[in-house]
Parts: structure tokens; sequence; C-alpha cells
């Protein structure tokens, strides 16, 4: 039995699509899923084409992205209208054409990813292979690079592994045998400290201030907690800080929110048991504006025009009060000491 799925077909349709005249560019959301997913296909198609190179819609922001590209010396630029006018052939990676404004203007050759699909915006291209069961992309592009015969060598094993690592938050969420396969092939051939140096990067010098902040100001209730932070420089500090409090014993859920520029942005985390957290932020704020996500991890965008001059903090907890997230006797404005 092979240890992963023959995809004779699919790669043949592939290799059919690159040739030595064209110009590729690949494309995708950074994360460290994403830039895996990249590198490989990069792999893939060096010498089969005259030239291929990578791009991102979004900035990256995150200490472990940087770490990543920094210690694994992933060349990748910004998008652009003038980076991609040097390019005929474009490849999508770890997303689809509508997850992105930036990536609806192109018309793709290749995607690759494993979100689920719309039904209302089939993914259409030469070649699609979509795998919304898999819990990281890393693992399908694994899977081509063996039935290609490619072995990864230590700076792409190691982004790989990395990437399954992420996105199944180390197969404490959603996984399937394919992520485990590709986990344990590319482990023997991973470089190691450059992985330690990668995971080990998760917070900048000027975010230290927000733990002091979110200290002050959170809030427990039960078994849960929040925390409004007011304005923040990134939105990150908020993902980082909600999964820095999943760390805490006895909190199986918390809600860590702010402002930055004209939205409000709230980050849901939870031990998955009790509360479906992408179910309660749809719940919370989908009327107002973006929100959804999975069972212990959410997010919301609300713009703060859609709050009717409402301060941000009253606006979320007089949502949650709503719900029985928290007691009705409850009033934000005032400074009371947390309470268990």
């Amino acid at each position: 039995m092979a240890y992963f799925r023959r995809m004779t077909n699919k790669v043949d349709q592939l290799l059919k699509l690159l040739t030595k005249k064209d110009r590729w560019l690949i494309l995708f959301n950074a994360d460290p899923d994403a830039l895996a997913s990249a590198m490989a296909l990069k792999r893939i198609m060096a010498r089969r084409v005259e030239t291929v190179s990578l791009a991102m819609v979004n900035d990256v922001t995150r200490p472990d992205n940087m770490a990543m590209i920094r210690y694994l010396q992933i060349p990748v630029r910004k998008l652009s209208p003038p980076l991609a006018a040097q390019y005929d052939k474009f490849a999508l990676v770890d997303s689809q054409p509508h997850h992105h404004p930036d990536l609806e203007r192109y018309s793709f050759s290749i995607v690759i990813d494993h979100h689920p699909q719309d039904r209302n915006k089939p993914v259409q291209a030469p070649f699609t292979e979509i795998q919304p069961k898999y819990g990281a992309n890393s693992s399908l592009m694994m899977e081509l690079l063996y039935n290609l015969g490619l072995r990864p060598g230590k700076h792409l094993a190691t982004a790989l592994l990395y990437g399954i690592k992420t996105d199944t938050h180390s197969f404490e969420q959603s996984f399937h045998d394919v992520d485990i396969r590709a986990f344990r092939y590319l482990s023997k051939l991973t470089d190691h400290l450059i992985l330690r140096k990668i995971v080990r990067s998760e917070y900048r010098v000027e975010w230290l201030q927000y733990f002091s902040q979110a200290f002050k100001k959170m809030r427990l209730f039960g078994d849960g907690l929040t925390v409004f932070l007011g304005e923040v420089d990134s939105t990150d500090i908020l993902v980082v800080l909600a999964d820095f409090f999943q760390r805490v014993h006895d909190i199986s859920w918390d809600l860590v929110s702010g402002t930055s520029g004209n939205k409000l942005v709230v980050i849901f985390r939870g031990d998955g048991i009790k509360t479906d957290m992408g179910n309660l932020a749809q719940k919370l704020f989908g009327e107002y504006g973006k929100a959804g996500g999975k069972q212990s991890m959410a997010r919301a965008e609300i713009p703060l025009d859609a709050l009717d001059e409402e301060h941000p903090q009253q606006f979320i907890w007089e949502r949650l009060q709503s719900c029985r997230m928290l007691p009705k006797s409850h009033n934000p404005s005032k400074n009371k000491s947390p309470q268990a």
C-alpha cells in the first residue's frame, strides 16, 4: 500500500500545464501553511517553466511568519500590478479567488486548496485540487511532491511541517490521516533547530505593552474571559492574546477585542466543547459585519459606523448578555475587579 494516495491523473494534468516558455506567479494570503504550499509548488515548477515567483496579497506582521520567511529564506514579494504584469500564468495555493479582493482580479491556471468550496462561487481553472477534509494545504502539497518523486530539502520540509503544525493547531483541531502521514514523513527531513527558532518567535517587543493592558482590563465570568483593549496598532495582538488566554487553566472560552482604523475586531477562542465559537460569532455579530469561524476559533469585523455611536465595549457586552454569556447585572462602564 502506498504511503500517500496515488495521483497519477492529477500529476499528468498538472505537468501538461508547465512549459518552458511560461512565466508563473504563485499567489497566496501569507500564513505558514500558505508560504509552505507556495514553496512546494515552486519546487514542482522549477526547471519545468521559464521562471516562477511568489507573491502575497497581505502584509506579514506576525513574528512567526516573519521568522519563517527569514530563516527559510523564502523569496516572497507583495503583490502589485507592476509585479503581476511581468507574468503570463498565475497559480493560487491555500486559498480560492473569492477569498480576497486582490485575488479576484486574476485568471488562475492552477488552484490548490483545502478550504470548503462555496457553491455560489465555484473554482474554475484548468487544474484544481481541493481537499476540504485535509487539516493543512501543506499535506496536500506533500502528496503531490511524493507522487512526483520529489523529496523536499530541509528548508521546504521544515516549512511544510510547520504549515501542518499551525493549521491543525498541533493536531488539536480537525485533521485527516494524510496530515498525520505527511507530518511523520516530513519530521525526518526537517531542520528542527530552525523550526524551534520559528516556533519561539511568538511576540514582538512592542506587543508587550498590550499584555499589561490586557491583564488590567480582563474580566472573568465563570469559565469565560473577556478583554476590550481599545485602539490597537495591529489586530494580530488580539489573536495572540486570545490564544494566550486559552492556555490558562479553567478558561474554556475568551473574547479579545479592539478597534483598528474604522473597524471593531473581535477574536473568539474556545475549548470546542461547550460552545461553537463560529456559530457564536455569527449569532452575535453576523447582522453587523463579517463574522464566523470554526468550533474553537472565530473572528468578527464590524464597521464602527454600524455601532450607531454606541461605545464598542458596551456594544459587545450587550450582545454577550443577550445570549446569556454574561450576567445581566454587569455594567462594563464601572471599574470592577475581575470576578470568578
